[in-house]
Order: structure tokens, then sequence, then C-alpha cells
């Protein structure tokens, strides 16, 4: 990449502190503003999708824009960042998330640091982050592949649909289901449910990276044959 080490995991934790502090600020927002669920909802879901974005169009030169642990580890799996450096985004990435939920919580007055006691668990909560982790994956991989310079609107419309396709309103990022353990509000997700959400958004990475790889592999080309007559030889 163009950019030094340094400057890309700058990128990767100051994007991923915007995107949770969009998620969980506009989230309590929604919250304070309307007792009805599902305009608490709408209110999250559209500054997420608006600010991924933009995050992404800005800071995708720099890093690459992975914000997300799961996206790192499937460009380290097809050897296009290195292992070390992959280890170093995924360190930024979750400080980056917690740092953007103690700021939302710094504007809106609240206590800065909070442990959340919203109950996010079951087959269908853990089903649904393997569905959103596969789509946003399959997502990027065929937008790499075929529309490069539509990804950060492919990426933000992907995320802002599975906001309410899905069951767990699309976490789909280890980073932030760890960020958002540690606020007690709209968007939050106790602790003891933190790990069946990893390891579904991990299953779901993988089976898009894998799904993709052969759906996505460029055709192989058949040699013009030898027609040469025996009889001309």
């Amino acid at each position: 990449m163009a950019f030094d080490l340094s400057r890309r995991l700058a990128a990767e934790a100051l994007g991923t502190a915007m995107l949770v502090a969009t998620v969980v600020g506009s989230g309590i927002m929604a919250d304070r503003l309307t007792s009805d669920v599902a305009l608490s909802l709408l209110g999250n879901t559209i500054p997420t999708g608006a600010i991924l974005f933009v995050l992404i169009t800005l800071l995708g030169p720099i890093s690459g824009a992975h914000f997300n642990p799961v996206v790192t580890m499937v460009f380290a799996l097809k050897r296009e960042i290195e292992a070390r450096s992959a280890l170093s985004y995924v360190l930024a990435q979750v400080l980056g998330g917690i740092a953007g939920t103690l700021i939302a919580h710094a504007m809106f007055e609240l206590p800065i640091l909070q442990i959340s006691a919203t109950v996010r668990t079951g087959s269908g909560q853990w089903i649904a982050e393997v569905v959103a982790v596969f789509g946003l994956v399959l997502t990027i991989l065929g937008g790499i592949r075929f529309r490069p310079e539509s990804i950060p609107a492919l990426v933000a419309f992907y995320i802002t649909a599975a906001y309410w396709f899905t069951a767990s309103t699309s976490f789909a990022n280890p980073a932030v289901a760890i960020a958002r353990t540690l606020s007690d509000t709209f968007s939050g997700i106790r602790p003891i449910d933190l790990p069946g959400f990893i390891v579904a958004e991990v299953l779901g990475a993988l089976l898009a990276m894998a799904i993709a790889g052969w759906m996505l592999r460029e055709p192989e080309t058949t040699p013009a044959t030898n027609l040469t007559l025996k009889g001309a030889e």
C-alpha cells in the first residue's frame, strides 16, 4: 500500500471509532426521541449506513477501510495483507470501537463506563449473524471483482438492509460487538452473549470467502486445439 502501517492503523482506529460512535450515538438519540422501537431502529439504521459510505470513501484509499476484524481475517487468508499487519489492524479496530462507545456516552452526558444488560442470544440471533456477515463479505468480494468504485455504496446499502432483515439487526463485526458490550443503551449487548456472536461472525466470513472463491474465480481458458492432420505432416 502507498501508506505506511502507522497511518493505516490510525485510519482503521479512527474509522472504527467513528462507526461505533455513530451506532451507539444514534441509538441513544433515537431512544430519547421516541418510545416506538421501530422508529428507534430506523433512527439507528440510517446514520449507520450513511457514515459507512463516508468512512469507506475517505479512509478506504489509506487502509482499505476494513473497520472489521473478520474482513481483515478474510484478506489475511487471501494473502492480501500480511499476518502481522492483520493482527495490528484487529487491535486498532477493537481499541477504536471502544473509544467510539466512550465518546458517544460523553456526548450524551451518560456514565462513560457501562456494561450492557441487553439480552441478545439464541439460535435465531446466531444464525442472523452468520447471514449478516456472509452477505457483507460476499458484497465486499463481489464488489472488488466487478464494481470496486462502488464499494462504499454497496457496503452502506447492504448494512442498511441487513439491519432490518436479520434478527440480530446485523452487528456483523466483532470489534463493534465488543464495543457495544460497554454501552447499556439501545445498541448494547450483554458481555455473556458476545462469544456466540463472534463465533457466528467468523463462520459467516469463512463461508462467504469459500463460496466467493469458487463463484468469482476467473474461468479457465482452454488452449486452442492443434487440428493438424497426420496426413499433412
